[in-house]
């Protein structure tokens, strides 16, 4: 399933255009983006919890030349389903 047939599935299923569940498909995403880019977790209870990880710096190593490099330390989302997400998927 892409972006477009999410916004079919929300027009259907709230008897909305499709105009009107793009746009809210768009409020939801801008709106866990802000929320994430502050640190903050936005949990959907049934559904998940979105959260920011933070990753540790770290050394790595350039897989085509070997060279040893140093990774800095980042911030990357993370998802985790909840209890209902997981049982309907079962």
């Amino acid at each position: 399933m892409n972006k477009s047939d999410l916004i079919v599935q929300i027009a259907a299923g709230a008897n909305i255009t499709k105009a009107k569940a793009d746009q809210a498909l768009n409020a939801i995403v801008s709106g866990v983006t802000r929320d994430l880019k502050k640190g903050n977790s936005v949990t959907l209870v049934g559904f998940g919890t979105f959260s920011v990880r933070n990753r540790a710096a770290r050394k790595g190593r350039n897989p085509q030349t070997g060279a040893k490099i140093n990774i800095p330390a980042s911030r990357s989302p993370k998802f985790k389903p909840g209890k209902a997400l997981k049982e309907a998927v079962r």
